[in-house]
């Protein structure tokens, strides 16, 4: 694999602090991929968006196997880049906003309608767009509580990436006030690819932030500004809780962050 990527000779050396296993070999960073269809997409996305640039976000470069391939044996590549996750919520979320004023131009991608995964059912699911049975104690009967609060959203959508909490790199340690004005901008390793509105995609950072991230509360009406905000944060809550309530590992126990997320959304009604 590293045969492929041009690093054979390089002494691979993990990343700690990055979304999933990840090793750097001479400045090539390699991470295991599980949908190869998937993965070769977003490395083709990543490749555009890099290439033209994105304001005030760095999209780290693709690096193609000797054969031209985006994924080999189950591997992607990229150009390394500096940086680590970090609990900047409301920076994640404006990273989101410049993010899909870019990708605003990208094509539907024509597997998105024939996903199938917990990801892709949930997504349905919040949008009211498939029923899936749910585990009522994992999230199930919370889902179809908040469900009857749900309205048509009159937004168009547009590609957003709709998995960008702990998935944001941000270099260089802050300063006693917050990030300092030399630090390279944050970056971001690849796309997850959903059809939605770009403030969905913003609320799903939210929701995440409050549930698992330690946010405070003043997160939500921050951005209270946004198109729809309250309905989208109802909808980026029944994405998430529907994803919760099919996950293999879910339990009663990891639920509690959404249910705490769900009383500060319901406070925006």
């Amino acid at each position: 694999m590293r045969t492929a990527f041009g690093v054979r000779e390089a002494e691979p050396r993990p990343r700690p602090h990055l979304p999933g296993p990840a090793w750097t070999c001479d400045g090539v960073l390699l991470r295991p991929v599980s949908d190869t269809v998937l993965a070769a997409w977003s490395a083709a996305t990543a490749e555009e968006l890099s290439g033209r640039g994105v304001d005030g976000v760095r999209v780290a470069r693709p690096v193609r196997a000797s054969d031209g391939r985006r994924v080999v044996s189950g591997w992607a590549a990229c150009h390394d880049v500096a940086g680590q996750v970090r609990p900047r919520h409301d920076d994640v979320v404006a990273v989101s906003l410049r993010l899909h004023r870019a990708t605003a131009k990208i094509a539907r991608p024509r597997f998105v309608d024939d996903r199938d995964d917990i990801l892709a059912r949930a997504d349905r699911m919040a949008f009211g767009e498939r029923a899936v049975p749910l585990d009522a104690e994992t999230g199930g009967d919370l889902f179809t509580e908040l469900v009857r609060r749900r309205t048509k959203l009159p937004v168009p959508s547009q590609l957003v990436h709709g998995d960008l909490f702990g998935t944001v790199l941000f270099d260089g340690p802050d300063g006693p006030d917050g990030p300092t004005a030399e630090q390279a901008p944050p970056a971001v390793l690849d796309i997850v690819p959903f059809w939605r509105p770009v403030e969905w995609a913003a609320a799903v950072v939210v929701v995440d932030a409050l549930a698992w991230g330690g946010a405070d509360a003043g997160i939500v009406t921050r951005w209270s500004h946004l198109v729809q905000w309250p309905q989208m944060l109802l909808h980026g809550l029944l994405f998430r809780l529907a994803v919760h309530a099919q996950h293999p590992a879910c339990t009663k126990e990891s639920l509690r962050g959404l249910e705490h997320a769900a009383r500060v959304v319901t406070e925006q009604f």
